[in-house]
């Protein structure tokens, strides 16, 4: 179910998942976004509800869920204990049985160092860990590419993203992000051979993302700042 928060980091709005198995009568809720009242509204209607999982902390996946809680009395569960309510925080390799379904927890940090994804049969729920388009901010470059590789093993299976629409091929996106990552990674060494090696972050922007949005160079300087910290702890090129 389609949020309507759409901008430049949510693309068309938060997707909330809300997932049952084939017999099931109650469902399992995914990321319930930010605390919009017709949209947690539409969200319980479609109950009941046993349990309500977060892929990480940013408001527009966890900022409702407080909300839906009180109004169908599920709990909360994500792998950061302060975002749980009347439940244990999820932890990596645990599969988590509700509504018909086998959920397997991923920690899947980089984008956030809390962010998870969800693993069912043909699909990965990955929050904004892998997005419908585009690429995700990240906060530690290594972590994700650590991320990335693990989600290239899982083969077969469909993404589920927490922004933008499903994809089709999972190891097949985190193959492209990871050379997407490669790619960037060369091209702030060469704005480093260019501007010195104590260059700041919006300085490598101004070079690496001249022909992008101005708009999205607050973002950019994020991820940019991610991959100074790496490159400085790893001199030598990453290798996939």
């Amino acid at each position: 179910m389609l949020e309507d928060n759409p901008g430049d980091m949510t693309l068309d709005g938060t997707n909330t998942w809300i997932l049952r198995g084939p017999d099931a009568s109650d469902c399992v809720v995914v990321d319930p976004g930010y605390e919009d009242i017709p949209h947690l509204t539409r969200v319980a209607d479609c109950g009941p509800i046993s349990l309500i999982l977060i892929t990480h902390h940013h408001p527009d996946h966890v900022g409702g869920a407080p909300k839906l809680a009180e109004l169908t009395g599920a709990p909360i569960r994500a792998f950061d204990r302060k975002l749980c309510r009347d439940a244990e925080p999820v932890a990596h390799g645990e599969v988590v049985s509700a509504a018909g379904l086998d959920l397997t927890v991923l920690h899947t940090p980089g984008h956030t160092d809390d962010s998870i994804c969800f693993q069912l049969d043909d699909a990965v729920l990955t929050g904004d860990t892998i997005l419908g388009r585009g690429t995700t901010v990240i906060s530690s470059l290594g972590h994700y590419l650590d991320t990335l590789r693990l989600l290239r093993t899982i083969t077969g299976v469909a993404a589920l993203p927490g922004h933008g629409e499903e994809l089709p091929d999972l190891a097949a996106v985190a193959s492209e992000y990871l050379a997407h990552r490669e790619e960037r990674l060369d091209q702030v060494r060469a704005a480093l051979q260019q501007l010195g090696p104590h260059a700041t972050a919006r300085q490598v922007v101004e070079v690496v993302y001249a022909d992008v949005d101005k708009a999205l160079w607050g973002p950019a300087e994020w991820s940019v700042r991610a991959q100074l910290d790496y490159i400085r702890n790893h001199p030598e090129p990453a290798q996939p």
